[in-house]
């Protein structure tokens, strides 16, 4: 358990009384309090803007989490970019100013606007900040930091929260907005504490595969905007660029249908997306049949396995079943159960789905097809994207009828309907 050291101070008071700081503040009537309205600051970046709710709130602290290398360092760099009519103050503890330089002429400019602080010590820090008067402050990284009061190394619990508290009532205080930049540990959670999140007024998480250039902007907590929305990436040598039409780029481009292979219709935050599921299944060789999925929940895999044994008949016990969705994001949509299925018995049964059909509905324990939300956004989005036909839930009849589109939409009430038509039409 760690334990929290103050320094030692010339405070002086006497033993066995407390010395108690009498507040000017005074208790308001809800009623009275005034409503300050603060124009939001724009980026220039439309995701960034779109996951922040339009904009940076002025005196706001932002925290973005993130794996190490994944861009979180690119994403700030860039977002300064943007801001080219505001004096941004970018502290690193990780980095010297020549290697910020050089990220920045990779990305093609050198913004005039920007000062770089490499420091580490919560002290000078605001020793600078008090001779510059930034209009936007970025820490990168706040477990780099530490506050000259406390003897914990920098990095423990006790260091980041001083460091943020300090920072937080510099922002509250001047109506400066701040940006934080955190590393994500194995589980994935944020480095060092939880209680970062809920001190902050914002955490948003930038998240990616390394191998693939595509990265999600997606925000855990806001308290000045919506948890749903998300903004989507493409990694480039020259930075990042936004992606104004995610579902082309995460649907493959085939010359004929291929077993293994189903779309699902499905919604990222506000933004519905067609995202391809591919999946392998294969005699197990060693008696113990593996199971691996990459950008898809484990246990969710391992549930809809068993469901398609019991309620569908088909005996997946002694099968490796392998399980990808393209593109290195990860989705938690539960109306990717159905397309997740039907890739599953595509490859079990070696025959390909149409590559003008999409799936979307979740699927529950005995089978059955359960309604999905904002199917009309899913629809529109499969037409838009060229596609004839969909399958959902006839429970989603309902929200159907005042429908009009181009594309032909098929409902079943179970999974088993589904298979048939599959198996049986095509």
């Amino acid at each position: 358990m760690e334990e929290m050291v103050r320094k030692d101070t010339n405070r002086s008071s006497k033993s066995g009384s407390a010395s108690v700081k009498i507040s000017g503040s005074k208790p308001e009537l809800l009623k009275d309090i005034k409503q300050k309205n603060f124009a939001r600051i724009s980026t220039k970046d439309e995701e960034f803007d779109r996951v922040l709710g339009g904009g940076i709130v002025p005196g706001s602290v932002i925290l973005i989490g993130g794996d190490p290398g994944i861009g979180k360092s690119t994403l700030m760099l860039q977002v300064t970019l943007g801001l080219d009519n505001k004096k941004i103050l970018y502290i690193s503890g990780e980095e010297s100013g020549s290697q910020i330089r050089m990220r920045a002429e990779r990305m093609g400019k050198i913004p005039d606007n920007c000062y770089i602080l490499s420091e580490t010590d919560t002290g000078d820090i605001f020793l600078g900040i008090e001779n510059l008067h930034p209009d936007i402050v970025i820490v990168d990284s706040i477990q780099t930091l530490s506050s000259p009061d406390f003897e914990a190394p920098a990095g423990s619990v006790t260091q980041i929260r001083q460091s943020t508290n300090e920072l937080m009532k510099f922002a509250k205080e001047n109506n400066v907005p701040v940006f934080l930049i955190g590393h994500i540990t194995k589980d994935g959670n944020l480095a060092g504490p939880k209680v970062l999140e809920h001190m902050v007024d914002t955490v948003l998480q930038f998240e990616g595969d390394r191998q693939h250039v595509y990265r999600i902007l997606r925000s855990i907590k806001n308290r000045f905007g919506s948890t749903s929305e998300l903004g989507i990436y493409e990694m480039q040598g020259n930075g990042l660029r936004t992606v104004e039409n995610p579902s082309e780029l995460l649907l493959t481009q085939r010359d004929q249908p291929v077993s293994g292979i189903a779309v699902g219709s499905t919604i990222e935050g506000i933004r519905p997306l067609l995202i391809e599921v591919q999946s392998l299944v294969s005699p197990a060789a060693f008696g113990n049949p593996q199971r691996s999925t990459t950008g898809y929940n484990f246990k969710r895999l391992n549930m809809l396995v068993a469901v398609l044994e019991k309620r569908a008949g088909f005996m997946l016990g002694n099968q490796d079943v392998f399980l990808n969705l393209t593109g290195g994001i990860k989705v938690e949509d539960p109306a990717l159960d159905l397309p997740v299925c039907m890739a599953i018995i595509s490859s079990y049964q070696e025959i390909a789905i149409p590559d003008d059909l999409c799936f979307s509905a979740e699927i529950g324990l005995s089978g059955e097809l359960r309604a999905v939300s904002r199917i009309e956004n899913r629809i529109a989005e499969a037409e838009r994207q060229g596609f004839r036909k969909i399958v959902v839930s006839s429970y989603n009849s309902r929200n159907l009828k005042n429908i009009k589109s181009g594309i032909e939409v098929k409902t079943f009430s179970r999974i088993d309907e589904v298979i048939r038509y599959i198996i049986g039409k095509y």
